[in-house]
């Protein structure tokens, strides 16, 4: 009985497992220049998004959460790259 339990116990993990990976989705190693964005405070102020190549001048209000503009930009990169 004991062996049954702990069998469909192992099942029950991988089964977690392989959602939360589904979940996930492909996830790239963080290493030296993987990074999305990057953020200039001085000798001017800028954040470049290095995928799309949006950039803003305000990196106080992206710090604060002002995201928007980099999702749109990044979601019609997206769209743009799908369709090649």
């Amino acid at each position: 009985m004991k062996m049954l339990k702990s069998k469909l116990l192992d099942m029950k993990e991988k089964e977690h497992k392989d959602k939360i990976e589904d979940l996930k989705g492909n996830q790239m190693d963080i290493a030296w220049g993987s990074q999305i964005r990057s953020y200039v405070f001085c000798p001017y102020t800028m954040v470049k998004d290095h995928r799309t190549n949006y950039e803003v001048g305000n990196v106080q209000g992206v710090m604060d959460g002002d995201l928007n503009e980099f999702i749109n930009s990044y979601l019609k990169w997206n769209k743009q790259n799908k369709e090649e």
